[in-house]
């Protein structure tokens, strides 16, 4: 029996999460479920699951989930605040945690579960962009386990030889090939993209998925973040890592070898997949997740990625290449731009602008611990909020 903390239980790949446990509850309990605001929701979670704790953002959150949960007749636990979710990720009662909080927010946490040696669940990719070699230290002197469950990590992972250790080479892998589906907007005339919508930006074609990471999609600084994530989980360098556009979202990435072969990890679009992959492994359990059928898809197509379209894409790069505090920049100042694209301050290309400003304006520097690293943030995040005021 595995006990479960699940970090933001509310958003997508928290209620897949769910579903997938309520499928297994001879496997599964819940030790913790978060919800940042979303306490109906969450009160609702708790009396399916019965967890033992629930955390919300603040203490008004926590006074009404408590009243909600005692008209219920739980006996959950309700605390709030990082700290309160650091904890849950870290307690001696929780065996795996899955990190699915969105953002820089996911960092402390996810980094807490790594230095308590947990079995992470990682969905929040921002928390290993940010950290880097910071999170990989971590989880290796303790000993923690960690499993990928972006849809393009766990199928690389599922693709590499059983065992590996970040060791391309040794292995005979030439590149990982990540796929993207291009997002809405992947046949939209360029010089149109100025006016595009919240709303539109938002509407993917294939994945249901929050807000932010949605937006993210649509420039493909999602697809960006994912190459600077693989190279830390695989340690793959960026001259080995390759985006494929691939509309149908079938093929979730692929593994070339030195042999000729490619290996490939097909897929209907469904985050229960990965899910039930990482909380299982190395087993196969249900999913919930309908069988693929080839002959209802016809085709699949593929082609590189347009950087004039995707410029974001390119920024990530640049910021992997250059190391130190560059990936720190470029998420921050990402997060601030898509926040305020979403709340009607600034166009939908100007999000790209303005991370590429506030990388050019701010030095790179050596990140050697958490303080370090969250000056870095802080600066980034202050440095684009000024540009767009």
């Amino acid at each position: 029996m595995q006990n479960i903390t699940i970090l933001g239980s509310t958003g997508s790949i928290g209620v897949s999460t769910l579903d997938v446990l309520a499928r297994h509850p001879e496997r599964y309990s819940v030790y913790a479920l978060t919800a940042h605001t979303r306490i109906t929701q969450l009160a609702e979670q708790c009396e399916q699951f019965r967890p033992q704790i629930a955390v919300v953002g603040s203490a008004a959150s926590a006074e009404q989930l408590t009243r909600l949960l005692r008209e219920k007749r739980l006996k959950t636990q309700v605390i709030y605040g990082e700290q309160a979710l650091c904890d849950v990720a870290s307690a001696p009662g929780c065996d795996t945690v899955m990190a699915a909080i969105v953002g820089a927010a996911g960092l402390a946490p996810s980094l807490a579960a790594a230095h308590a040696g947990k079995k992470i669940l990682l969905a929040n990719k921002e928390a290993l962009v940010m950290s880097g070699q910071l999170f990989i230290d971590a989880v290796t002197a303790s000993g923690a386990t960690l499993l990928p469950i972006d849809s393009e990590h766990n199928a690389i992972f599922q693709c590499l030889p059983q065992g590996y250790q970040r060791n391309p080479a040794a292995k005979g892998i030439v590149k990982i090939l990540l796929t993207a589906s291009g997002g809405p907007f992947l046949t939209r005339t360029v010089d149109t993209l100025e006016s595009v919508t919240p709303a539109e930006a938002v509407a993917h074609p294939k994945w249901v998925m929050g807000r932010k990471i949605s937006v993210d999609s649509a420039t493909m600084m999602n697809k960006g973040l994912e190459v600077i994530e693989a190279h830390w989980l695989f340690g793959i360098p960026a001259s080995q890592i390759e985006v494929v556009i691939h509309p149908q979202s079938v093929i979730h990435s692929m593994v070339s070898y030195v042999d000729g072969s490619v290996l490939a990890q097909l897929g209907n679009p469904d985050m229960r997949t990965p899910i039930a992959n990482a909380l299982a492994y190395p087993e196969r359990i249900s999913s919930g997740v309908a069988a693929l059928d080839l002959t209802i898809i016809g085709q699949l197509q593929f082609s590189k990625p347009d950087l004039k379209r995707f410029p974001c894409l390119k920024l990530a790069y640049d910021a992997l290449l250059s190391g130190g505090s560059a990936a720190i920049i470029l998420n921050a100042a990402n997060e601030v731009a898509v926040e305020a694209f979403l709340d009607g301050k600034i166009g939908f290309r100007m999000i790209d602008q303005l991370i590429s400003r506030t990388m050019d304006t701010l030095p790179i520097c050596s990140v050697t611990d958490i303080d370090s690293l969250l000056e870095q943030d802080r600066l980034a995040r202050l440095t684009v909020r000024t540009f767009i005021s």
